[in-house]
């Protein structure tokens, strides 16, 4: 199994930070160019042009996305807002440097659960990967080498990529939607329904998201009112059958990878063996940061983010971390003495975040719940 990753440095928000955002690299790609080499590369009925390079002859296409600017950046990738040249629709293209086995083992995880399209990038040519079909070339030779623990495709001087196409929700995620708007008792209770059922939907299939977070929930706004989307499924388990091909309950199949973001994981995380319950921790210590605005500022990348926490003088820690060190450590629920939580939410809050995952509900009972306490509020 391995170590869970220590406590990322971060202290409690304050008034929001005047610094400007770092300056986007002189060298961002402006467009997504797409060729062929192979069969099975990306179709695309744009005007060719051919050019000519060391007596060979390769055809060369026209973008078919358009890159406009950068809207995240993390540990595996960074994530631009892109335009569809032909249609003109909005997409967010995420790139991905693929020279490390571990990056394309999740990236692959996340292509398969929910991508639209990926495109792999090498030495300056691109060919798309076809969805469905893990019997393609490009994809075989990704997951070979990553299983060999070797160098992804290109030698060190040829640099390969990954770019996946995906839904651009123009709402940013959910760290950017709330502290930028006024508190709002009927979105809070919107997001609350639309959390718990998406994650009953996941676990309904047999899917632990394992990083559940307010950056991996993103907001659509195309309908009017505000849907959210639960993103990034790069750490995500899906649990399958057992011998006898009886799907296996999801709350008692056992996971040992520690991984999550640190404040919303929980006390069993951290000791790498836990269940899908883990998933309603996450989803509880998002609820309660989202309704009382609890904050800190990540110490990398200097961002407000929502996320609750207890302190230990003058140290933050998150919450399933302080619990595994005290099981017996009552959690003040709410936090803030002006809070209008209900009773309702406050005991299912208490419930959702318990020390010991048994006494937390499981996906479906929390969904019922929820739907109690908000109609009661």
């Amino acid at each position: 199994a391995e170590q869970p990753r220590r406590t990322r440095r971060a202290r409690p928000a304050g008034p929001p930070s005047d610094e400007p955002p770092p300056p986007d690299s002189a060298n961002v790609l402006r467009c997504l160019s797409v060729g062929n080499t192979e069969d099975d590369a990306m179709e695309e009925d744009a005007d060719l042009a051919k050019k000519r390079s060391g007596g060979l002859e390769r055809r060369v296409m026209a973008p078919r996305y358009n890159l406009l600017r950068e809207v995240g950046r993390g540990s595996y990738g960074v994530v631009y807002e892109a335009v569809a040249r032909r249609s003109g629709a909005r997409v967010a293209v995420k790139k991905l440097r693929c020279d490390a086995p571990e990056n394309v083992e999740l990236a692959l995880q996340e292509f398969w659960a929910l991508l639209e399209e990926c495109v792999l990038q090498r030495n300056g040519m691109a060919q798309k990967m076809s969805h469905g079909n893990k019997r393609c070339k490009p994809y075989l030779r990704l997951v070979e080498t990553s299983l060999k623990g070797e160098r992804v495709l290109s030698p060190p001087d040829e640099p390969c990529f990954l770019w996946f196409v995906m839904e651009f929700c123009e709402g940013g995620d959910l760290n950017q939607f709330v502290l930028s708007r006024r508190p709002d008792p009927h979105t809070n209770h919107s997001f609350m329904l639309q959390l718990t059922s998406a994650v009953a939907f996941l676990h309904e299939n047999s899917i632990v998201h394992r990083d559940l977070k307010p950056d991996n929930i993103l907001i659509s706004e195309k309908s009017g009112a505000p849907v959210l989307k639960v993103a990034d499924f790069g750490l995500s388990k899906v649990c399958g059958e057992d011998k006898d091909r009886h799907r296996t309950n999801i709350n008692k199949f056992w996971l040992s990878s520690a991984c999550g973001s640190d404040f919303f994981m929980a006390p069993e995380v951290w000791e790498g063996h836990y269940t899908a319950k883990a998933d309603i921790f996450a989803l509880g210590i998002i609820i309660w940061a989202m309704l009382e605005r609890i904050t800190f500022i990540d110490a990398e990348s200097k961002r407000e983010l929502l996320g609750t926490y207890v302190r230990l003088g003058a140290d933050i820690v998150p919450v399933g971390e302080a619990l595994l060190e005290n099981p017996k450590m009552v959690l003040s629920i709410p936090q803030k003495r002006r809070s209008s939580m209900s009773d309702g939410v406050r005991k299912l809050l208490q419930d959702m975040l318990a020390v010991n995952p048994q006494d937390r509900p499981d996906a479906f009972q929390l969904q019922a719940r929820m739907d109690q306490v908000t109609c009661a509020t």
